[in-house]
């Protein structure tokens, strides 16, 4: 079964969200559990916790179905002490939250290099940087997404992301999301049967499905391998429609969040309501 929905707002709380996401008619949805452009934030009241796990079980939403994104801020393959500390405890903190909330993963960009230490580095840095939070934490999964490419991004690459988990101390969990449009701006050719074929059967090779613990479904506003992160609307990128009909139509990506990032969020309801249709 599909669970598909969107990136909800939870302003004025996360208890907000799962009543935003049940409004467009999505069956799994994605928040930020605090303002995604500060480090730090004030710890969840018992009364908004409650509140959360209330609404969410009002509206019928498991935690697996759940996919709570960290602060952009984040950077945990840092070059730099000082910044890798930072985003390391704002990380764990980002767990912590989640863990309060019941939810059993915390997906976040890998990290970035920023052209001050090699690639090799930066992905041991951010493979220490996932194990002192999972030490730190109970049950909940960090779950690593692909990236564009864009700029000194790291996590691209099938391999960069295998690398990672190959690092990881409890590999039970540590987990990864794809980006459809990220992959597309990295080179992968979701667009057409064969690339798309092609693309899964590389991801199975390298990192293995045992690991996907969600998707981000989107367009694309740039080309096959532009290396640049511009989400569209479904149906109307460079990406097209056949990656997700192609998508919706394989078992293999039953049973995991499968979250909307496009940036019109008036056409949420839309763009589910199409997803579900091409079900067969």
């Amino acid at each position: 079964m599909k669970y598909i929905g969107a990136h909800v707002s939870a302003q004025g709380g996360v208890e907000n969200a799962p009543a935003n996401a049940h409004a467009i008619g999505a069956k799994a949805f994605a928040l930020f559990t605090k303002n995604q452009r500060q480090w730090l934030a004030p710890a969840l009241t018992a009364k908004s916790i409650d509140a959360f796990k209330a609404a969410c079980e009002q509206y019928g939403y498991a935690p697996d179905y759940i996919l709570p994104h960290d602060s952009y801020l984040i950077n945990l393959g840092h070059p730099e002490q000082e910044g890798l500390e930072k985003s390391r405890n704002s990380f764990i903190g980002e767990m912590q939250r989640c863990q309060a909330l019941g939810l059993t993963r915390l997906n976040f960009h890998p990290g970035s290099h920023l052209k001050a230490i090699d690639l090799d580095t930066c992905l041991a840095r951010i493979a220490d940087s996932i194990n002192i939070a999972l030490d730190r934490t109970q049950g909940v999964t960090a779950v690593i997404e692909n990236t564009a490419g864009q700029g000194s991004n790291v996590g691209y690459d099938f391999a960069h992301l295998a690398a990672i988990i190959d690092r990881v101390e409890d590999k039970s969990r540590v987990g990864v999301c794809i980006d459809t449009c990220h992959a597309y701006a990295a080179g992968y050719d979701l667009a057409t049967d064969q690339g798309f074929a092609h693309t899964w059967q590389e991801f199975d090779r390298i990192v293995g499905f045992g690991y996907l613990r969600g998707m981000h479904l989107n367009d694309a506003k740039k080309g096959l391998g532009s290396r640049v992160d511009r989400h569209d609307s479904l149906g109307q990128g460079i990406l097209g429609t056949r990656c997700f009909e192609l998508l919706m139509q394989d078992p293999r990506f039953d049973n995991i969040p499968l979250i909307l990032e496009t940036p019109d969020e008036t056409l949420w309801s839309q763009e589910i309501e199409w997803l579900y249709s091409l079900q067969r």
